[in-house]
Order: C-alpha cells, then sequence, then structure tokens
C-alpha cells in the first residue's frame, strides 16, 4: 500500500514538473512570438510614416514644407532598411534643397554633407535610367557646398558629376551656368568661357553677361570684354553688378590709354558712392599712366582710407 502511494505521489510530481516545465515553453514561445510581433509594427510603423507615396506625394509640392517631410520620411524608412535606394535617393535630394534655403550656415553644412553621402551611396545601387539625374543632383550639392565653405576645393568636383549627368543624357538650363562658374572658379577660362557661352544661349542675365566679362578679360581678350560690360550697363538695375561692370571698364579703358572714358566710368561710381575703394585705385593707376604721381597716390590713399587691406593700393604706395 505504501509502495502504491509512494509511486503515485512520484508519477504526480514528475506530472506537476512536466507542466510546469510546458508552462514556461510557451511562455517563452508567447514572448518570441510577441517580440516578433512588436519588431514587425515598428518596422510598419516606420514604413507608414515614411512610405514611398508620401515621399512622392511630397516632393510634388516643391515647398519647403514638402522637402522636409520628404526629409523625415526618407529617414523613417532608412531606419528599417538602411540601404533602401528610393530613400536613400530622396534623402539626398530633399537634405540638398533644404541646405539651399538654410540661413545657419554650419545647419546648411551639415544637410549638404547629408545630400552628398546619400546621394553617392544611392548611385552604387540605382536603376541605370536614374543614375544622370543623381549626378546631376550631386553635382549641385558640391557646387553649393564650394560656394558657402571657406576653403572652396569642391569646383573639381562639381564639374565630375555634372559633365557625367550630360554625358549619359541628362539636360537642364542650369547645367552649363553651374560649369561655367565651376571651370572659372578652377582658372580653366577657355571652358568657362565655353559654358558660359552655352548658357547665354538658355537665357541672358545680366550677372550671366558680367562673368562672361570677366573670363574673357583674364583671358586677355578685352575688346570682346568691353561688349558685355556695356550690355549690363545698359540693361541692369543691380547697382552691385553696375559697379562692378563699371570698375572693369575703366582698367580696360585705362589700359587702351583712353583715359577720358576711363575716368567718366570710375567718376560714374563715385557720383553715387564717394566709398569706393575700387574706383578710387582705378583712378589711381590711371593718373599714375598719365605721369600724374601725386594725384595717384592720393587716391590710392583715400582707396585705403575706405578699404584699409586693399591689396593693390598697399601695393602702389610701397612701390611710389
Amino acid at each position: 500500500m505504501r509502495r502504491k502511494y509512494g509511486l503515485e505521489l512520484f508519477y504526480h510530481k514528475k506530472k506537476a514538473f512536466a507542466v510546469m516545465l510546458a508552462a514556461v515553453f510557451f511562455a517563452v514561445l508567447l514572448i518570441a512570438v510577441l517580440s516578433f510581433v512588436c519588431i514587425r509594427f515598428l518596422r510598419n510603423s516606420a514604413f507608414s510614416r515614411g512610405s514611398v507615396s508620401s515621399i512622392y506625394k511630397n516632393w510634388s509640392l516643391h515647398t519647403e514644407e514638402g522637402y522636409k517631410a520628404v526629409h523625415e520620411a526618407s529617414l523613417a524608412i532608412l531606419e528599417a532598411k538602411p540601404y533602401h535606394n528610393l530613400a536613400l535617393t530622396f534623402l539626398g535630394y530633399s537634405s540638398f534643397m533644404l541646405a539651399e534655403s538654410e540661413v545657419d550656415s554650419t545647419r546648411s553644412q551639415e544637410l549638404l554633407d547629408q545630400s552628398i553621402s546619400s546621394l553617392r551611396k544611392a548611385m552604387r545601387t540605382c536603376k541605370k535610367e536614374t543614375l544622370p539625374q543623381i549626378q546631376y543632383m550631386l553635382g549641385r550639392a558640391y557646387f553649393y557646398k564650394n560656394k558657402i565653405s571657406a576653403y572652396h576645393y569642391y569646383s573639381d568636383l562639381a564639374v565630375k558629376y555634372l559633365s557625367c549627368a550630360v554625358e549619359n543624357g541628362y539636360r537642364s538650363d542650369d547645367i552649363p551656368l553651374l560649369l561655367g562658374l565651376s571651370y572659372a572658379a578652377l582658372g580653366e577660362t577657355d571652358r568657362s568661357i565655353e559654358a558660359f557661352t552655352e548658357s547665354l544661349l538658355v537665357r541672358e542675365t545680366d550677372t550671366l553677361l558680367f562673368n562672361i566679362a570677366k573670363q574673357y578679360c583674364n583671358n586677355g581678350q578685352e575688346s570682346v570684354a568691353k561688349q558685355y560690360l556695356v550690355r549690363v550697363i545698359e540693361t541692369s538695375q543691380n547697382e552691385e553688378l553696375l559697379n562692378g561692370s563699371r570698375i572693369l571698364l575703366g582698367q580696360i579703358y585705362t589700359n587702351e590709354n583712353n583715359f577720358s572714358e576711363a575716368e567718366k566710368e570710375f567718376l560714374s561710381i563715385l557720383e553715387k558712392n564717394e566709398n569706393s575703394a575700387d574706383a578710387h585705385y582705378g583712378l589711381g593707376i590711371l593718373y599714375e599712366k598719365k605721369g600724374d604721381t601725386v594725384k595717384a597716390r592720393a587716391e590710392w590713399r583715400k582707396s585705403l582710407k575706405i578699404q584699409a587691406n586693399h591689396s593693390g593700393a598697399l601695393k602702389k604706395m610701397s612701390e611710389t
């Protein structure tokens, strides 16, 4: 009887242990399933916040708010899938657009770095038909980074990717202008003139005419530069461009020994703004060429009084 009772107790304990073991197993299984479901839910939540359709919809708005929404949606997708090509592409696009409108230069640089990094990653896995557009946007990003950086080391990369985009069939009206400015920054005058001339066929602006004139001056073709400078003076309402054009034109006339026309250009600037260091400096060069050193030094002193570090005036005062 005792033996029978002992066996029953043993089997009861064994059964209880098995039940407990099964309960632990199912509890662990339930936790694992719930964890999996939660992870899937969070991922789906990220995709719902950053769906592809929302990216296209907000991008088509062409507004700052739309670009911010695209930026946020792209980041949400990339949280779940770090190499999602479309998200990388539009993160690059939206970061660039936001950088252009950002007034804080530090934040603008951060957005540009994010844009460049994302676009370079996107290029590795993108479809063949989207590559040229990515190259174009990458070229624009490098151009703008060069524009706002303290050290301008990105013009070559702007040229590289904009040229690649063109070679691969991409067309945009601003490419010749961007290439012209980038070649100018690199000191490649002939290529700059070629690109600017192509841009002129798309749309003539006073800024473009002035930049072409500067490149012709750099190339020693001052007679051609004069034609563009005269057009700027005749059509522009931009005081800064007008002054810059008159300074260049005055310098060209001085080099041609056409002193009366040169003086007219410099004095035209000083009539509106007596504090133009460059105009006083130009007059000084003119008087020096005419042999009037006293008047020349007087103009250079005025130039230095306005701009103490004016390199041209400083050099002249040390020489004469």
